[in-house]
């Protein structure tokens, strides 16, 4: 492959740990897999970004900064935070693009050279519009947006469905993304 990855956006909240429903700074854990995860992806000279939603934010029961303290102590390259709630219509939330336009300024990057890992439908949207690779997780709400995908006219393509993080990440080295 001439383009390989050279950068992974990872969702927080079902995808590196926690479960279906937002656990705020302080409570969250890795899944036991996530740190070897990135240790294969840093191995492999790939940075390593948070891309999250949390709406939580805007409603005052965390801060920006707490959500951007831990990630980066995961040893993630940078963090991309949706501060807002979908009422706000902002064009950071995923499925928007925002978060990684701002990323790919930052960092020049092409995203013909970035994979995409999430557990929602959302991720995966988002990465459809900016012509990214896609890989959807089971773990977190991974089934149910699997489902929602297949029901949807306009479902979108994804590069590989995972187990889960580990799984997304081996399956890069093997198919020779990395």
């Amino acid at each position: 492959m001439e383009n390989k990855i050279k950068a992974v956006f990872i969702d927080r909240d079902g995808t590196m740990g926690g479960g279906s429903e937002v656990i705020y700074p302080g409570d969250f854990k890795l899944y036991s897999f996530t740190k070897e995860a990135f240790k294969i992806l840093k191995h492999h000279k790939v940075k390593i970004f948070a891309f999250t939603n949390q709406p939580g934010i805007s409603l005052g029961k965390a801060t920006l900064g707490n959500f951007v303290e831990e990630l980066l102590g995961f040893g993630l390259d940078n963090v991309y935070i949706c501060p807002h709630s979908p009422s706000q219509h902002c064009s950071c939330r995923k499925p928007e693009t925002g978060l990684l336009l701002k990323a790919s300024d930052e960092y020049k990057l092409d995203f013909s050279q970035c994979m995409i890992i999430g557990d929602r439908l959302t991720d995966m949207q988002a990465a459809e519009k900016v012509y990214a690779h896609k890989i959807l997780v089971r773990t977190g709400v991974g089934a149910d947006s699997l489902k929602a995908n297949k029901d949807n006219e306009k479902n979108v393509q994804i590069d590989y469905l995972a187990k889960n993080l580990l799984d997304a990440v081996k399956w890069m080295v093997v198919e020779n993304y990395l």
